[in-house]
């Protein structure tokens, strides 16, 4: 426990504190235009590291491409302003000059703020460089959860169970952290991390098999997996992991709940048609509805989009391989995000309701990409000296 204590006191003095405590709101003065096009954008700085991050975040998200010529539309500057701010300094083509302070937990993480200012300002969108990721990483062969910034910069270790981990999951303050270890019992448990408190304590430890933890959008409430009366089954709980209720009571298997933007409504896997597919069930309980994604006999891993509550994002097995779809409930249609060598799983939203972290699987190698699901453009979060990665759980 003194470890536990140690290290996440650490963790919380470093990159653990609210985003919204990092700095106060930073307004610009309204931008020209938000089309829907690709915006051209040049980076520069006094300090090539701070330049390098820049240019590395801006060329992750599918709306800019960044240039080194003078036909940029956008030309940014960035310079340092003491240990944890910048200058963000905007040049728009026309001629029209914005400068701003941003202020950051250290000088890069000010500088992906005001990248989300840029991001924001000029497209509509949320920014969402400065977010955290939390994954299983896999070094030595062995698995515990880490947590990054989106840039894979200061990589650190929140687990040391030294057993198979997986499935984590955030807090919507990016406070608390559900994972599911089998570091105690030998079977699945689900653990909570209290990153404040600097404490870790076990939710879900009943017989069986204890998996799928996730919070509600509003932090109150958690949906889990479990196999306690003999079969597993999809639960709702307390954001404690008490006063649990059963959704359903089936003969099937249920799996990888995820919740509507408005905690009114889950979706999951079930193989209650034969194989796994697609199900809907409200978050009090009642009937669960199937989602007809006629894309495959086997579609599983949905994921809610936060800001889009009629897509949801899911894994299919198609022409001898795993790849993501996005299945529109209005519409009630699917489109392949997706393609290509290898296989795609996991995915996660990001808070823009746009791009997806998910996983890539090649052979017995995997490793994190972001995906625009608008321009299909997908990119590698970080070099293979990180290690093997997987299972991405995302906040800002």
């Amino acid at each position: 426990m003194r470890f536990w204590i140690h290290l996440f006191r650490h963790f919380s003095a470093v990159i653990w504190l609210p985003l919204s405590l990092a700095g106060q709101v930073i307004e610009l003065d309204p931008a020209i235009s938000r089309d829907e096009g690709v915006l051209s954008v040049r980076v520069e700085s006094s300090e090539d590291a701070l330049a390098a991050v820049a240019r590395k975040a801006l060329s992750l998200h599918g709306r800019f491409t960044v240039e080194t010529g003078e036909s940029a539309v956008l030309r940014l500057q960035f310079e340092p302003s003491g240990r944890e701010s910048v200058l963000l300094r905007i040049q728009e083509s026309e001629g029209k000059e914005q400068v701003r302070k941003i202020h950051g937990t250290d000088t890069t993480d000010a500088v992906l703020r005001a990248c989300d200012l840029v991001v924001e300002w000029s497209t509509g969108l949320k920014g969402f460089f400065a977010g955290k990721l939390a994954f299983v990483g896999k070094r030595r062969g062995v698995a515990e959860i880490y947590a990054t910034n989106l840039l894979f910069r200061d990589v650190r270790a929140l687990t040391s169970d030294r057993s198979l981990v997986t499935g984590p999951s955030w807090s919507h303050d990016g406070m608390r952290l559900l994972y599911t270890t089998y570091h105690k019992s030998g079977f699945p448990d689900i653990y909570e991390i209290d990153l404040l408190a600097g404490e870790r304590s076990p939710v879900a430890t009943y017989r069986g098999t204890n998996t799928g933890g996730r919070y509600s959008p509003d932090g109150q409430r958690m949906a889990m997996v479990l196999s306690g009366t003999g079969n597993t089954e999809l639960w709702v709980a307390n954001k404690d992991g008490g006063d649990r209720r059963r959704l359903t009571k089936n003969n099937s298997l249920e799996a990888s709940p995820s919740w509507s933007p408005d905690g009114q409504r889950l979706v999951f896997t079930s193989d209650q048609a034969g194989r796994p597919q697609l199900y809907e069930i409200s978050s009090a309980g009642g009937p669960m509805r199937r989602l007809r994604t006629q894309v495959s006999r086997y579609c599983a891993e949905p994921a809610w989009n936060p800001v889009h509550p009629e897509q949801i994002a899911f894994t299919a097995a198609v022409k001898g391989s795993f790849q993501l779809y996005l299945y529109d409930r209005r519409k009630q249609t699917s489109r392949p995000l997706t393609s290509g060598p290898g296989d795609a799983l996991e995915s996660c939203w990001l808070n823009d309701g746009r791009h997806l972290i998910y996983t890539q699987r090649n052979g017995g190698s995997t490793r994190l990409k972001l995906l625009d699901s608008v321009t299909g453009k997908s990119t590698a979060l970080h070099r293979s000296s990180v290690g093997q990665t997987a299972s991405a759980s995302f906040v800002y």
